[in-house]
């Protein structure tokens, strides 16, 4: 006698996209009594479908702390799917989109799904990624402090070296044991490989930053940026990051950059037959409770 597979049962994988405000949050992951993106994921998710669903995120951010391409993945039934257009005419992945846009409207435009597409079973939004992207924007003059990015932009008190901050930051690429600028937690690697660390004035003066790796550790960006503003504003003589990197643990040196000016850009994912050797491989080199 064959058994037969429960319907209801979630068998496929839904990718969602999403970008939010993170200075109308208490960071990415849930807390009781507390406003956060996962938070109000959650419960739009447990208004459609009438369960808890479980997700995965690929990277957890820190309270005020922006995204314009955040992702996540979660299972869904055949019938929870195929349910989401109600006969309207529209494909599951529109009405799922404009159905969790209708429940997160009482975020008023603080987190919106933009995307949303089924993906292999092997896809894990954390784990199959091959790199995240983040930005951080600075105003360090009066006349670059726009009141209207003001939410993605931090304003510094004082004038910054540019050029000094710049090379800092490229002299930091590569594999490293960044230990010196990330939080600790027990059993985790602090080894990461920063594919690029650049940092430049864009055309109205304001220093834009774009750091992408193939992980960051909880507070590895801004405690990164951080120590690059402390050379920009001459409180500490260049070279300062190298040698932070020569002694690789979290110690009162630390700085970190307001979270307000950080924003994760993107993730980036391997071609759909190789995300499930991804994420094996990377499982293989991080230890679960560590942050995307």
């Amino acid at each position: 006698m064959s058994i037969r597979e429960d319907p209801s049962a979630p068998s496929l994988r839904v990718r969602l996209d999403l970008a939010y405000d993170g200075s109308a949050f208490h960071g990415w992951a849930a807390q009781p009594g507390l406003r956060t993106v996962e938070g109000a994921l959650r419960e739009g998710l447990a208004t459609l479908f009438r369960r808890e669903v479980p997700m995965i995120v690929a990277g957890r951010t820190d309270a005020g702390v922006h995204a314009r391409g955040q992702v996540v993945h979660l299972d869904l039934s055949e019938a929870e799917y195929t349910g989401l257009g109600r006969g309207r005419g529209i494909t599951p992945e529109r009405a799922l989109i404009r159905r969790l846009g209708g429940v997160l409207h009482r975020e008023r435009g603080a987190v919106v799904v933009y995307a949303a597409s089924i993906v292999p079973r092997d896809f894990d939004a954390r784990f199959s990624a091959l790199s995240r992207t983040y930005r951080y924007r600075i105003a360090d003059a009066p006349a670059m402090q726009d009141p209207l990015r003001h939410s993605d932009t931090a304003w510094h008190r004082v004038p910054l070296d540019a050029e000094l901050m710049r090379l800092e930051a490229a002299s930091v690429a590569g594999l490293q044991d960044f230990g010196s600028f990330c939080r600790p937690r027990e059993r985790n690697s602090t080894i990461r490989e920063l594919h690029d660390f650049s940092i430049r004035r864009d055309a109205e003066g304001v220093i834009v930053a774009a750091l992408t790796a193939d992980a960051f550790c909880h507070h590895m960006v801004r405690a990164l940026m951080g120590a690059c503003l402390d050379v920009g504003e001459g409180r500490r003589a260049p070279g300062w990051l190298l040698r932070r990197l020569e002694e690789p643990a979290w110690d009162q040196r630390v700085r970190l950059a307001a979270p307000g000016g950080l924003v994760l850009e993107s993730v980036q994912y391997p071609a759909p037959e190789q995300l499930g050797a991804r994420a094996e491989q990377t499982r293989a080199l991080r230890q679960p409770a560590e942050q995307g």
